[in-house]
């Protein structure tokens, strides 16, 4: 395996490099273009003192002029991938760095109202895991990528995207080109959208396709013959505007069908370019070492009833196909090609042949953007394991519930300490107490990650890492609302009512991550809440942590016996500062740093008891 700093900053020379390359080439084509056409404006003026072949001759020099501005586009667009290169290595040693926070995808519009665990585990939004993770080029691909981290999957999924991510963690060609396809336009078309478009009823009947083509055929050969005969021969305006006005008349009859046809697809026309690339680049990937990326492939062929007879055709010849009509029907609106246009009938050919697409190929969108969005979500999960290559896959069992992680760390903390944890059968319930600051959150946010990210089928930060799949569900992130008008503690209720009734569901089981649990309310009521909602969990199979200053609620979970243990982190003030080595050790923490913490920041006097 490949050292991956050394492998980024060897290509990351190379495209640069690249560029140097084209800046060269670009200033040469620069100056032949000057050349060039100072030496069409001499013979030009040659040739206008009435010397013809001179004036003839100054036809090269012009013809060379427009060749070199072909050339001269060509160069800028190599130069544009080359740069888009740059810029893709650089940001991958920034993630080796640690210094990419802020840049990635964000999205916190994936994440459904009430979501158990997301907001807890900072999964989405600046800095989090998602903007880690993600290097889709499509909606469909990110869409696909949250699921996977909201949504935990079974043994055979999670095992099926573990072959095919390690399957690709060694292609950086194929990540390079996935991200650099489409140049750095994100396509943002909605999958929904395009699935809906494509499985509407006929716009357009199929017994009308025929009739209605040579309609369209026979008007604008009509409208040829008229124009042509009108400014070339005699027969003058009249049967042209006659022609017209037909024309005229059939479009506005036609035009609720042809109009929707049109609208429906002139939004999604760059996005649907970028697919095309994207598929057509996937399509010639090797699937060899994994059959998740055999089965994706097989997805992206046609194999829709209505392409049987004539054999399946790769979903980015079909999609590149449509994008093609689609840019032919957007000809129609420039200014000095329109009236031509008009007079080709030139909207009808077009929302012809794009109905004829979506009742061809229309069925099989959703399979295709389905494939393609899974492709990239390994893709980035593959790009995960290549940069980390320390990282091993986790152990999924059916077997549960269960958790065992050996030297966990949080995935967003490079420094952070690594902790073990194992929870299971007989041990139900981490109780884990400390000082503040010490750690405790910390720890339940690192064993929360890295499920998620075992789950989803990308490789933990750990020594080792062995489960079963478990449904998350936390309050570290429990907040009062203004708009809900209700209070924390209420809100913390409502999140307590919604991990029991996951726990009830138990498929998969419940993993409780309860940060500070009933901190809101008196030391009374909190020990017996907490001791009832403990209780309840694990009767209903749940298994988790659970933090808290309150020592004698520490102590009340000596009711579980062997199902729960009391764990602690720990702190020592070192020359009048607190100092903290976040390890885990077992038993109740000896004593609390809040004075001491209130002191260090200056809160309190030195000498207030």
């Amino acid at each position: 395996m490949s050292d991956p700093r050394s492998e980024y900053q060897r290509r990351l020379a190379a495209r640069q490099a690249a560029v140097a390359v084209v800046d060269g080439q670009i200033r040469r084509i620069s100056d032949w273009r000057l050349g060039v056409f100072l030496g069409f404006l001499v013979l030009l003026g040659f040739g206008l003192a009435d010397r013809p072949a001179v004036l003839a001759a100054a036809l090269a020099p012009l013809l060379g002029f427009v060749a070199l501005v072909v050339v001269h586009e060509g160069a800028y667009r190599r130069r544009a991938r080359a740069q888009l290169a740059v810029e893709h290595y650089l940001r991958a040693l920034r993630r080796l760095d640690d210094a990419w926070r802020g840049e990635g995808v964000q999205h916190r519009e994936f994440v459904p109202p009430e979501h158990p665990y997301a907001a807890d585990l900072d999964l989405f939004g600046p800095g989090s895991l998602f903007a880690l993770l993600c290097t889709a080029r499509t909606r469909g691909g990110e869409a696909t990528l949250a699921r996977w981290l909201l949504q935990p999957a079974g043994v055979d999924e999670v095992l099926a995207r573990q072959e095919a991510v390690l399957a690709l963690r060694e292609r950086l060609d194929l990540r390079e080109d996935l991200a650099l396809l489409g140049g750095d336009v994100r396509a943002a078309v909605a999958p929904e959208a395009l699935v809906a478009w494509g499985t509407a009823p006929p716009r357009i009947d199929a017994a009308r396709f025929g009739r209605l083509r040579l309609l369209a055929i026979a008007l604008g050969l009509a409208a040829i013959v008229t124009a042509v005969l009108a400014f070339a021969g005699d027969l003058g305006f009249v049967p042209l505007l006659i022609v017209a006005v037909l024309e005229a008349l059939v479009m506005r009859t036609l035009r609720p069908s042809t109009g929707a046809i049109v609208t429906a697809v002139e939004g999604p026309r760059r996005d649907l370019e970028v697919i095309a690339q994207l598929l057509a680049r996937v399509e010639r990937e090797p699937t060899t070492g994994s059959r998740r990326l055999t089965e994706l492939a097989a997805d992206l062929r046609t194999g829709t009833a209505a392409t049987e007879r004539t054999g399946a055709v790769t979903a980015s010849t079909a999609i590149a196909g449509l994008a093609r009509a689609v840019d032919w029907l957007e000809a129609r609106k420039s200014g000095l090609f329109a009236p031509i246009a008009f007079l080709l009938m030139w909207e009808l050919h077009g929302a012809l042949t794009v109905e004829r697409w979506r009742q061809t190929h229309g069925p099989a969108i959703a399979r295709w953007l389905a494939a393609l969005g899974q492709l990239e979500a390994l893709a980035s999960l593959a790009t995960y394991a290549y940069e980390r290559p320390g990282d091993p896959m986790p152990t999924v069992t059916g077997e549960g519930p269960r958790v065992e992680g050996e030297a966990l760390r949080h995935p967003l903390l490079r420094a952070s300490v690594p902790n073990s944890v194992t929870l299971g059968s007989p041990l139900r319930v981490l109780m884990v107490s400390g000082s503040n600051m010490s750690g405790k959150s910390t720890l339940m946010r690192t064993l929360g990650v890295n499920v998620v990210l075992a789950l989803a089928g990308a490789p933990v930060s750990a020594r080792s890492m062995t489960l079963s799949p478990l449904q998350i569900g936390a309050t570290l992130r429990i907040e009062d609302s203004l708009q809900n008008a209700s209070s924390r503690f209420y809100s913390e209720l409502r999140r307590l009512l919604q991990l029991r009734d996951l726990a009830r569901a138990g498929d998969p089981p419940l993993l409780f991550l309860l940060d500070e649990i009933f901190h809101g309310t008196n030391s009374h009521d909190r020990k017996i809440g907490a001791e009832a909602v403990l209780r309840a969990l694990v009767e209903e199979g749940a298994i988790g942590l659970c933090t808290t200053h309150d020592l004698a609620l520490a102590e009340a979970i000596a009711d579980l016996g062997e199902r729960a243990r009391n764990v602690h982190f720990a702190d020592e003030v070192v020359e009048g500062k607190l100092v903290f080595d976040y390890t885990m050790r077992p038993g109740l923490v000896g004593r609390s740093n809040a004075i001491a913490l209130m002191r260090a920041i200056g809160l309190l006097p030195a000498s207030e008891a």
